[in-house]
């Protein structure tokens, strides 16, 4: 398992004399460099605490980038309200943008320079009738190496959640649109990957249409309450993975974002199988580096045939015909 962070052998390091710690720190970047030349491609789950502060926000996610792609990484994944999470309804509303909007302009140049793949989930994109309703659309955004946005999904199942007892309430529908259609799985250099945004992750239809039309990879950018995400966050995460036989790369939201809301952390891969292989842990920001190997995708499906039992939709809706 990939744990976020070195940080108890960055302080080992630091102890060490001189002479020794440069001698340790050389193998380490070695390891790093074999790491980022091994034939499985790496993928980067990230981990951010994103406020209403937009350059801010970009500053952080932009180190993080930075160093994913030092390590290795050749698709990095950002979770969803990457680019702010505001304070209000108005406040959100008033910050959002469009596609050709500086935000991912920024994020086209940096994928450009950077020669890698972005998945920017949840994107606060303002909605094609802005000017009349001022509603906005919660965007999942692939950018290729070439700073190409190659795919839009908008998120389809909104949190209008009440939970008096948790603390939650939410109504993400009275300032967001739905999306009106799933989008098919992209093509990228760690895998064909199927797009969500956060609360599409309990709809399992969702998951299994995307693995229907060839999805290997599932993701599902996020930022959950510390209260769902207590309860339901991993287990969720490693159903889709299990009854898929994908690998699940969830990038989260983690930490305090101002004075009305906090987000759960444990940014997460799960593979083929269900086991979590990564963990970015509830605390702080990070990476998580994961190799994506996808022989074990076609090796769990071709163990546990799985799609290959399933019956057809007719017989999973012989009940409503009695």
């Amino acid at each position: 398992m990939f744990r976020c962070n070195l940080l108890s052998s960055v302080k080992y390091l630091a102890s060490l004399p001189a002479l020794e710690y440069h001698h340790m720190l050389q193998n380490s970047y070695s390891f790093l460099c074999r790491m980022s030349t091994s034939p499985t491609p790496v993928a980067a789950v990230c981990q951010v605490t994103t406020t209403p502060d937009k350059e801010a926000n970009f500053s952080a996610c932009k180190q993080l980038l930075e160093e994913a792609r030092q390590r290795g990484a050749c698709m990095v994944f950002l979770p969803e309200g990457f680019d702010y999470i505001g304070s209000s309804r108005e406040e959100t509303l008033s910050l959002s943008e469009t596609l050709e909007g500086d935000t991912i302009s920024q994020y086209t140049q940096l994928a450009r320079k950077l020669e890698v793949w972005l998945s920017l989930g949840g994107f606060h994109e303002r909605g094609h009738d802005w000017e009349n309703d001022r509603r906005i659309y919660n965007s999942h955004i692939i950018i290729n190496n070439k700073g190409d946005i190659v795919s839009v999904y908008r998120k389809s199942h909104l949190f209008d959640v009440e939970l008096p007892e948790k603390g939650v309430s939410l109504k993400e529908s009275s300032f967001t649109i739905p999306g009106a259609s799933l989008v098919p799985p992209v093509q990228t250099p760690i895998g064909k990957v199927g797009l969500g945004v956060c609360y599409d992750l309990r709809f399992p239809e969702l998951s299994l249409a995307l693995q229907r039309h060839g999805a290997e990879i599932l993701t599902y950018p996020s930022a959950f309450t510390v209260a769902t995400g207590a309860a339901h966050w991993e287990v969720l995460l490693r159903a889709r993975a299990i009854e898929t036989q994908c690998f699940v790369l969830a990038a989260a939201q983690v930490g305090r974002h101002h004075e009305k809301r906090s987000s759960y952390g444990h940014a997460l891969a799960v593979d083929p199988w269900g086991e979590v292989v990564g963990d970015c842990g509830g605390a702080k920001p990070g990476i998580v580096l994961v190799e994506v190997d996808l022989e074990k995708v076609n090796r769990t499906r071709k163990n546990m045939p799985v799609q290959q039992h399933r019956r057809d939709s007719a017989f999973y809706h012989s009940l409503s015909q009695t």
